[in-house]
């Protein structure tokens, strides 16, 4: 005889996958930052910030394509940015999960929600405002 189908025991599975991808994201992102960080200190151990004048960031952070040029140059600010992407993209990566997770339990409203909102997402980070 089959055993019964237990979604308590899915839904478990699915938030503590979900868990330890946002953990993930998280701890992936604060050491990328961190390596910058320490990267730009060693290389500009006397700078000081200026509040007087506001001054936007360079042009090429403002692409994903630039910020990963940037980083896997190993420049210290490329890398900064790179860490903020991807603490950015740790939400996301759970909305994409969802779907997925969505999908699984065959919730076609719900995954048709959550692809809505992905799109979105996806549209705020890589389109040219």
């Amino acid at each position: 005889m089959k055993p019964k189908h237990n979604w308590a025991d899915d839904q478990m599975r699915v938030e503590g996958i979900i868990g330890t991808l946002l953990r993930t994201g998280v701890l992936v992102a604060a050491a990328i930052v961190l390596a910058g960080g320490v990267l730009y200190l060693a290389g500009h151990p006397t700078a000081r910030p200026s509040y007087h004048q506001f001054n936007s960031e360079p042009a090429e952070f403002r692409s994903v394509m630039g910020i990963f040029r940037d980083a896997i140059a190993l420049h210290s600010l490329g890398l900064i940015q790179l860490g903020i992407l991807f603490l950015i993209a740790t939400p996301i990566s759970r909305v994409a999960f969802t779907v997925f997770a969505f999908a699984e339990e065959r919730d076609w409203m719900y995954v048709s929600i959550t692809l809505v909102v992905l799109a979105l997402l996806l549209y705020s980070v890589f389109a040219r405002h």
